[in-house]
């Protein structure tokens, strides 16, 4: 088999291998669920967060030994491994009796999130850099396991339980997924060829010499947005769909698939149009497209009564008959804004923009004496917003296909920049971006609980792209200040001096007009 072919074989083997092992790694999120809806383990709200995160924790600070080792050692051999021992502990799994033993279980599996750090570095070493972003892009297509496990996993315990009759059947999942990953070890090993990057001879500090680099850093802040974010939007979607918008927890796992697949898929294009326009170009458009699409998705369900414009007396005296429609002062008729009809229909109905309605209720009754500007009717306005879900569905995917395509453009800039490194600088940039998926949920929580409202995640995720966008923004104009330091005041002062020499010339054509007309009239 020639290299093209190997490399090509060595990719769909990392691409499936990965989406495998992403499911595994989100089946925690269903799992935990189910036992605790229905009774198998009697867990507080805190246990239960611990739980859904603890194996993307795992995962995500494990990238970053991945790497190291893969970059060292190479792909084969560490992703095999990875693949059996998280087999080994998805296992274990069945057999948890308690809330330490599922922990500890949980801590294991979690292995399989860090195979992507050696996926990415195992995949660039086939590439030249003119496809290596569309290599990474497909291969982070496994992406859509997590998609998948929001879909599959609850229908899979829904069988195996019986429907809930037999409720020790859970059991048999995590036994499923344990015997699906020792097949895919075993395949995996079988379907890739050794390869090692170069410099492998290099000390474990000449290793993490990047680490050092501040862009390392802000890739890493990217990927916490478009990865990162991602994963704790789509274990975070669930509760949100059931407590926002009653939905059942089967129709709530569909919703998060809706927006975990497409994310998965538009990674290719991600890393497509990275190689073909470059990453800066393309982080610019994601990151934009973040920032609108959150922040329209911030706006939360509401139903708000608020004062309005009241009426107030023009003069002093006596009120006479007062009814909805107006009041009478002085022999006066003063109207007032009725109440207007047609709420109940406007909340059946689909609504796309806030609904803002204004009355006015009387605030005296007959006979009352008033002053000169005194209230006579209090304003009432209602605001309601139905932040229909079919809408908020949309926008929820659209969010997620702007988050896919930059995944796949970030690790574009990391293979372009440290092409010796990238098992290192690629596991650092997963870990931050795990670590979002891990404390976003936690963080979700945590404004819930202070602010009351569920859409407070989006206004977090809209003020760190704006963050990410303003980053980049100046480190574009420093390195073009530095390249060209000229280039800028060059632009400022081309227009001044161009008409100044303009003016000049004008001048100068003008005097010798003059002295040609003075030497005439001499003569």
């Amino acid at each position: 088999m020639n290299e093209r072919g190997r490399s090509l074989m060595v990719l769909t083997a990392n691409t499936v291998a990965f989406g495998v092992c992403f499911a595994v790694w989100v089946m925690y999120g269903v799992l935990v669920t189910f036992l605790v809806d229905n009774k198998v383990f009697a867990f507080d709200k805190g246990q239960i967060g611990l739980l859904i995160g603890i194996p993307i924790l795992t995962g995500s600070v494990l990238r970053l030994p991945a790497g190291l080792l893969t970059d060292k050692l190479g792909g084969r051999p560490v992703f095999t491994g990875m693949i059996l021992i998280s087999a080994v502990f998805t296992y274990l799994t069945s057999l948890a009796d308690s809330f330490l033993s599922l922990l500890l279980c949980g801590l294991g599996f979690g292995l399989t999130g860090a195979t992507f750090a050696a996926g990415v570095a195992y995949t660039s070493l086939w590439f030249q850099p003119a496809s290596r972003g569309t290599a990474l892009g497909i291969f982070g297509v496994g992406n859509m396991g997590a998609g998948l496990a929001s879909l599959f996993a609850p229908q899979l315990l829904d069988v195996l339980t019986a429907g809930g009759k037999n409720l020790d059947g859970w059991r048999q999942m995590p036994r499923i997924y344990a015997a699906a990953l020792a097949v895919l070890a075993v395949l995996y090993w079988f379907s890739t060829f050794s390869k090692r990057p170069e410099g492998e001879s290099l000390p474990l500090s000449a290793r993490l010499q990047p680490l050092r680099v501040p862009r390392v850093w802000r890739f890493g802040l990217y990927y916490f947005l478009v990865f990162g974010g991602f994963v704790a939007l789509s274990s975070w979607l669930i509760a949100y769909y059931v407590n926002v918008y009653g939905a059942s927890v089967a129709r709530a796992g569909a919703m998060a698939a809706l927006f975990s697949l497409p994310a998965g898929l538009v990674r290719v294009l991600g890393g497509w149009l990275a190689d073909r326009y470059g990453p800066r170009p393309v982080m610019y458009g994601v990151l934009a497209g973040c920032s609108v699409s959150f922040l329209l998705l911030s706006v939360p369900r509401m139903d708000i009564y608020a004062p309005g414009e009241g009426l107030m007396a023009p003069e002093a005296g006596t009120v006479g008959e007062v009814r909805p429609e107006s009041i009478v002062l002085n022999s006066k008729s003063l109207q007032l804004s009725p109440k207007p009809d047609g709420q109940e229909q406007d909340a059946k109905g689909v609504l796309v923009w806030p609904r803002g309605r204004s009355w006015q209720e009387p605030a005296v009754v007959p006979g009352t004496h008033v002053a000169r500007k005194q209230l006579l009717a209090r304003g009432v306005t209602h605001i309601y917003f139905q932040a229909n879900m079919t809408i908020f569905a949309g926008l929820s995917i659209l969010a997620a296909l702007f988050m896919g395509v930059g995944a796949g453009a970030v690790f574009k800039y990391v293979a372009d920049y440290f092409p010796t490194s990238v098992g290192t600088v690629g596991g650092l940039v997963g870990v931050i971006g795990g670590l979002g998926g891990f404390f976003g949920p936690v963080l979700f929580g945590y404004l819930l609980k202070w602010t009351g409202i569920w859409t407070t995640c989006w206004l977090f995720f809209f003020g760190l792209s704006l963050v990410c966008l303003a980053w980049m923004y100046i480190t574009v104009q420093r390195l073009q200040a530095a390249a060209a330091p000229h280039v800028r005041s060059d632009i400022e002062i081309r227009p001044a001096r161009e008409e100044i020499e303009r003016v000049a010339s004008e001048i100068e054509e003008l005097a010798k007009r003059l002295r040609h007309r003075k030497a005439r009239e001499a003569k």
